[in-house]
């Protein structure tokens, strides 16, 4: 048996699940979030727990048995307690508002850029304040939501119009991401003699 398959997920009060045909509705104070599985996977509630059932060991069955219950397990906890992520900007005159259900970013580009925030999704900015590492500032963009999916899917978008530079470790990044830096040509022409 795969051990992530069979542990038991507990749900707290407050969350109802609700099967249908190929789909799980799982809703909770913090929203919705429906998650479609195979038919073959049953699903047993029973004393606050819910626990996915497979029918038999092949390999198919296997895979579904693990990826089933993660899924299920990231919806119930989306629903009762939210998911986060957070974004640092790092870079002179780079900077972060959310507006709304827009998050308008200065990354150094001509324009400004604004990244509209689908439903579900919440963003929070924190001022720049100057950082250790080569004298930049840094913004935090705080991300919330009760989808896990959708909230990584955004993450990376707004991650992705301003990646980070090797160099000099400018840019937008995860909050526990680790950046190589690479060093420069200066440093490269010092190392040969």
């Amino acid at each position: 048996m795969s051990r992530i398959g069979r542990a038991p997920i507990a749900v707290p009060q407050g969350v109802t699940i609700t099967q249908n045909e190929g789909a799980v509705t799982v809703k909770g104070p913090k929203g919705t979030v429906t998650v479609n599985i195979s038919t073959d996977m049953t699903l047993q509630q029973e004393n606050g727990t819910l626990n996915v059932l497979r029918p038999s060991d092949s390999t198919q069955h296997r895979s579904l048995h693990g990826l089933t219950r993660a899924l299920l397990s990231n919806a119930v906890v989306g629903t009762s307690e939210g998911f986060t992520k957070i974004l640092e900007l790092r870079g002179v005159g780079y900077r972060a508002e959310a507006a709304g259900k827009t998050l308008n970013l200065a990354l150094g580009y001509s324009h400004p850029v604004s990244v509209p925030l689908p439903e579900g999704v919440t963003a929070e900015t924190t001022p720049s304040t100057p950082t250790t590492e080569n004298g930049f500032l840094a913004a935090t963009i705080r991300l919330q939501s009760h989808d896990k999916q959708m909230l990584g899917d955004v993450a990376a978008d707004i991650r992705k119009r301003r990646p980070v530079e090797p160099y000099k470790g400018k840019g937008l990044r995860y909050s526990t991401e680790v950046v190589k830096r690479k060093l420069g040509k200066a440093a490269k022409g010092d190392k040969k003699k």
